[in-house]
């Protein structure tokens, strides 16, 4: 610990708040994005922050300088998550019921928490550099499909992977933070990458765009002409062939061109291919998003029907999230409705 913070951590224990504050600022945001890939939930995480900081203001007179405040604060956040992960009232949301008869899936998984964590309005995402035994890169450990994966892990393995994989904490700093031992981290990191590996090895992995890049705004460009002419053959086309489509919280998902197309179509013949806006939306979890709206012919009114996340690559888009309902657009500072031109 610095000088500066030892003389922080000791006005702190002394009762001088804004010294606490001071003292743990530096390590917010990566606390709260933590806790977001703990629990995929924007309001968990937002929660859990809240959570940490009050259990390390009330218990700063305990801490014994044999981890730094970062770790003190990550031990004290991972625990609050695991037993919110317990918590048996806590229940994914309920997927939608579709009004139409929906084509067959490529798959159909658990209904599991997942929402978007927007870039700006958190102050970005990218963590700290990570420790010696990190195994995976930061712009790749906050995709919305690894983010995904994560939720399928149990809560141990997921705080363990995280941890140790994302983080690079060392086994047994891990084993420290959740009162275990180095053996059973270790194990709980094998059965953590084992599942992990399997979920991705069923995405498209081709490297990404660099974030507002030529080329990433040309495919976004594209994307965003032929969904506002609801015209579904042009949309897949910029599908690659391994590219998944996915409606959080709904289970059903389709991967590739073809299916993705059985589905769109299906959408636009219910909506009766009523006229269809697009406005840009801010990054989230790196990806660009634009946020979705169906428009009434008879009022003009604009209404939200979701925010997509596009992961784009060199050969297409690699992954469609489509987060389905205004509340995403909203959280994503867009209104809800408008009256259309």
């Amino acid at each position: 610990m610095t000088a500066v913070n030892q003389t922080l951590f000791a006005r702190a224990r002394d009762g001088d708040e804004r010294a606490f504050q001071e003292l743990t600022e530096p390590h917010r945001r990566e606390i709260q994005f933590h806790c977001y890939r703990m629990l995929g939930s924007v309001h968990d995480a937002e929660d859990m922050l809240q959570e940490t900081l009050v259990a390390a203001w009330r218990s700063i007179s305990q801490f014994e300088h044999r981890a730094s405040v970062r770790t003190w604060l990550y031990k004290i956040a991972t625990n609050r998550c695991l037993n919110t992960l317990r918590d048996a009232s806590r229940r994914a949301p309920t997927p939608p019921v579709a009004p139409f008869q929906l084509p067959p899936p490529s798959r159909n998984n658990d209904p599991t928490w997942l929402d978007p964590y927007l870039d700006d309005q958190f102050g970005g995402w990218a963590d700290p550099t990570p420790g010696p035994d990190a195994r995976y890169e930061a712009r790749e450990s906050v995709e919305i499909a690894f983010i995904a994966a994560l939720q399928r892990l149990t809560g141990r393995q997921r705080a363990a992977l995280i941890l140790h994989d994302v983080l690079g904490f060392r086994s047994r700093e891990v084993a420290e933070m959740l009162e275990s031992s180095e053996e059973s981290v270790k194990g709980a990191l094998k059965r953590a990458r084992a599942t992990l590996d399997a979920q991705l090895a069923q995405e498209d992995r081709e490297p990404m765009d660099e974030p507002d890049s030529a080329a990433e705004k040309e495919l976004v460009e594209r994307f965003v002409d032929a969904f506002v002419a609801d015209d579904v053959e042009r949309m897949v086309t910029l599908l690659t062939d391994r590219a998944w489509l996915t409606m959080p919280p709904a289970t059903v998902e389709y991967q590739g061109p073809a299916a993705s197309a059985r589905f769109l179509n299906v959408i636009s013949e219910y909506q009766n291919y009523a006229p269809v806006v697009a406005l840009p939306g801010p990054r989230a979890n790196g990806h660009a998003t634009i946020a979705a709206y169906r428009v009434r012919q008879d009022t003009g009114l604009a209404t939200a029907v979701g925010l997509i996340l596009l992961r784009t690559s060199p050969s297409g888009i690699t992954r469609l999230t489509w987060f389905i309902g205004p509340s995403y657009v909203e959280q994503a500072g867009l209104p809800a409705t408008f009256v259309s031109d």
